[in-house]
């Protein structure tokens, strides 16, 4: 199965290829930033889906364009599949953008825009994506920890990233815990190509809409929110739209759902005390 990193090396390939003029072997490497090996890998994968890959005299590379470009319809699964493979690149790459609209427009999925990450971030995913699959520890570089108040390196082994790339889950190797650290925190990552040492004690949980790992302790939360309070939730907190509905016969939206932490909720409660009602918060 393709890695995030390749499907987008190919939708970039694919659209560099289907714009005038022709392009070198070497051209492609450049801009895919690859060897030439494995640009000529990718020619091929493109020639094995079925596009008209075709050579000038001067050996260079287009794709023949036809009427019905793209025309293709995703399985609700298929979109989504394809939506998480390419959720790591860059906010402001208009090639990703497009592809996330056919998605859309293809399917019943709805394309998140608050959870796309900008071009720096994308290269920290897909370094520190390379680190889990070879299974090397990896040094975040200066993370500002909001928790601890403080900027230092981080040596960790990283173990996966949560659904929409927001935060990473790792075993940091200085307190032996598993932690989640906050991609936009990152400031650069060095990999550093020593393997794992504490695979044992990694622990993958996934963390509550907000971000915080799994303790021993649950809240509940329950509110009716206004439209603005609702439309502001969504936009800081994506991974708490599983958890709305409307109500039938008003302008109001519940928001219920069991969190690890209480201290996101009651800072978004207390900035719109006048649009929220609170149901439940914590007991």
């Amino acid at each position: 199965m393709l890695n995030q990193h390749k499907v987008l090396r190919v939708l970039q390939l694919i659209s560099l290829l289907q714009q005038n003029p022709p392009k070198s072997i070497h051209h492609l490497a450049k801009v895919l930033d690859t060897t030439i090996r494995t640009a000529y890998r990718y020619v091929d994968l493109i020639r094995s889906l079925g596009f008209d890959l075709q050579k000038d005299t001067y050996n260079r590379y287009f794709i023949t364009n036809t009427e019905n470009e793209f025309a293709v319809n995703f399985s609700p699964e298929e979109s989504e599949f394809l939506r998480q493979l390419v959720l790591s690149s860059g906010k402001n790459n208009q090639l990703k953008d497009t592809i996330l609209k056919k998605i859309y427009l293809a399917s019943e999925t709805t394309i998140v825009g608050s959870n796309l990450l900008n071009a720096h971030l994308g290269r920290i995913v897909q370094d520190i994506s390379e680190a889990i699959m070879q299974r090397f520890q990896v040094k975040l570089k200066n993370y500002h920890s909001l928790s601890g108040l403080s900027i230092r390196d981080r040596i960790v082994e990283p173990i996966a990233f949560t659904d929409n790339y927001r935060s990473l889950m790792a075993f940091e190797v200085d307190s032996q815990k598993n932690k989640y650290f906050n991609v936009e925190r990152i400031t650069n990552v060095e990999v550093l190509e020593k393997p794992w040492e504490n695979e044992g004690k990694h622990n993958s949980s996934q963390p509550d809409p907000f971000g915080f790992a799994p303790n021993d302790q649950k809240f509940n939360v329950h509110l009716i929110l206004s439209l603005k309070a609702y439309l502001l939730l969504k936009e800081e907190y994506p991974l708490c739209i599983p958890y709305l509905k409307s109500i039938p016969n008003s302008d109001k939206f519940e928001l219920k759902l069991e969190v690890n932490n209480l201290k996101p909720i009651q800072r978004f409660v207390e900035g719109l005390k006048q649009e929220i009602e609170v149901l439940n918060l914590g007991f």
